[in-house]
């Protein structure tokens, strides 16, 4: 993924540096909650994983990279959940297991990717972490598409500009859902579900 550090590979046991890194992130998305981006310090995210200022200076040189891997490491976890979801072979299966998954992970993660979009725009990394993962998610919602008879191409009323549409479509209503409740993204999910499966000519 562009942006995107090297995953590391499998290992035993945690290195003293992954623990530490991974409680850097952890605080930070806490903070996230509590504080918001804007009054968020690398003061407060170093007092909150425990460590000085100058240990996380070692692992991230701003608040601005800190909340950059938080990203990586969020929209890896939402891909990881979804990929297979969508190579179900059944069109209407792998329909209602995306959208179910994707409400699963605004709940756990929603704050983070409200974050994403808001700062794709101004901070490039994140820009072109959150459009990678996007680019991902229309490649499969292509698929889907075109299992359910949908021709594949770019023109209006073929597969891959129907996915497009549909991916923002949906990254949008999620956005404004979870700044609600719980029980809006359920909603949303069943509102993009329906529009999905109508788009796929699967509605009965």
């Amino acid at each position: 993924m562009p942006g995107q550090r090297p995953k590391r590979g499998r290992r035993t046991t945690e290195r003293k540096g992954d623990v530490r890194e991974r409680a850097i992130l952890d605080t930070c998305e806490a903070l996230l909650a509590r504080k918001g981006y804007d009054a968020l310090t690398v003061g407060d995210v170093a007092q909150g994983a425990g460590i000085t200022r100058g240990a996380l200076y070692f692992y991230f040189g701003s608040k601005q990279e800190v909340v950059t891997a938080l990203v990586a490491r969020t929209v890896e976890h939402l891909w990881e959940r979804s990929r297979a979801t969508a190579q179900t072979d059944e069109p209407r299966q792998a329909i209602a297991a995306a959208m179910q998954r994707t409400v699963e992970l605004w709940n756990e993660h929603g704050l983070v990717m409200r974050t994403a979009i808001d700062l794709s725009l101004t901070v490039p990394e994140i820009g072109e972490l959150w459009k990678h993962t996007a680019d991902l998610f229309i490649a499969a919602i292509t698929a889907v598409l075109e299992r359910a008879g949908i021709q594949p191409g770019t023109a209006p009323d073929q597969a891959s500009a129907m996915a497009r549409a549909l991916c923002w479509m949906i990254e949008r209503t999620f956005y404004h859902a979870s700044q609600e409740s719980r029980e809006k993204l359920q909603e949303a999910s069943e509102t993009c579900e329906h529009i999905w499966r109508t788009s796929a000519g699967l509605v009965t």
